[in-house]
């Protein structure tokens, strides 16, 4: 397993053309920093290297439409996964280093263990997918709170409308886990633990970016910051990749 993960980012990095394209500017950075982050021990057994690419991806892009006002630093949301698992996972993109991964509440109406249903509606009480950028911090009934700012419009971009925000929650925790059988659910928002939300506040705040993801072809069609040629692979997902090649 572990030698088909070269093979897999090298697939990856032949889609990127050395000319062209929205990420022309960044393109040899995001070649070498991906090239750099699949090799990572702290990330390796931690994200997805799919998720991570498209995360990557869509960082270049609002870098290069000059919205990333943080270099450097990338949090990834990877929704495929239950809420009993870690899928909160921020990253310091030029030294290759996971700086934090943790446990994220989805909305309770993007269903119970699962996330599996999305909407940018108002009243939805479900998460909203796609590319964020960070905000301000603020008081709020939760604490100390982290505005996010949806940069797909009609993705994500009514999270500030609908008080979309990073926040403590007491129904993120293993204790929480333990006697439901999964994590409480937000009104839509990525809620974290009392014990590490101020943590991950301070290392993100202030115009970073923050990409939510679930692997419901719907997103990749829609999604004008993914790459094109990332967006065709959401139809051949990583686990089939590495299905068909268990026995290289």
């Amino acid at each position: 397993m572990i030698r088909l993960i070269p093979m897999l980012f090298m697939m990856l990095l032949m889609l990127f053309p050395s000319e062209g394209g929205a990420m022309s500017a960044d393109n040899n950075l995001f070649r070498n920093n991906l090239s750099a982050l699949s090799q990572s021990s702290e990330l390796k057994n931690k994200i997805n290297p799919m998720v991570l690419s498209k995360a990557l991806s869509g960082y270049y892009s609002l870098k290069e439409q000059g919205k990333v006002n943080r270099d450097g630093i990338l949090t990834v949301i990877d929704f495929n996964r239950p809420s009993v698992d870690e899928r909160l996972f921020v990253i310091d993109v030029n030294r290759g280093v996971l700086l934090y991964s943790g446990l994220v509440a989805h909305g309770k109406g993007s269903g119970d263990n699962y996330a599996q249903y999305f909407s940018n509606s108002p009243g939805s009480h479900q998460s909203s997918l796609g590319f964020y950028t960070t905000g301000n911090t603020y008081g709020g009934k939760h604490g100390c709170s982290l505005k996010l700012l949806g940069m797909e419009r009609g993705i994500n971009d009514n999270a500030e409308s609908r008080s979309i925000v990073i926040h403590g929650a007491n129904y993120v925790s293993y204790d929480f886990i333990r006697k439901h059988g999964r994590l409480g659910r937000s009104q839509g928002c990525p809620a974290l633990s009392f014990d590490s939300f101020q943590k991950v506040i301070d290392l993100i705040k202030g115009g970073s970016c923050l990409f939510i993801y679930h692997a419901g072809r719907d997103y990749a069609i829609k999604s004008t910051l993914l790459k094109p040629d990332l967006a065709k692979l959401q139809s051949f997902p990583s686990n089939r990749f590495f299905n068909a090649h268990q026995n290289v």
